[in-house]
């Protein structure tokens, strides 16, 4: 089966919203083979960005155990509060 590939290597969320982020994030999770991706978050707040980037870490690493997600975000902050978590397949950019 061919599957179609979205034409950017970085996938922005279409919602400052942390929820409608979450879904949006893990609906392409779920669809694309993404094994490893780059996610825009920079755009959002620091409660809202450890919020999603957290949410959807887990569950691409439900699917994708050896899988790693890179973050782009705008502070460093989110990286701090999301390093106790152990979040083993999430980088911070």
């Amino acid at each position: 089966m061919l599957q179609l590939l979205p034409s950017s290597d970085i996938i922005t969320p279409n919602t400052t919203n942390p929820k409608d982020a979450v879904i949006f994030i893990n609906k392409y999770i779920d669809r694309y083979h993404c094994e490893n991706m780059s996610v825009d978050i920079s755009f959002m707040n620091v409660l809202d960005a450890c919020y999603v980037s957290t949410m959807c870490s887990t569950a691409h690493y439900i699917k994708y155990p050896e899988g790693k997600i890179n973050w782009k975000i705008s502070s460093e902050l989110v990286r701090e509060f999301n390093k106790d978590l152990e979040l083993g397949n999430a980088d911070y950019i």
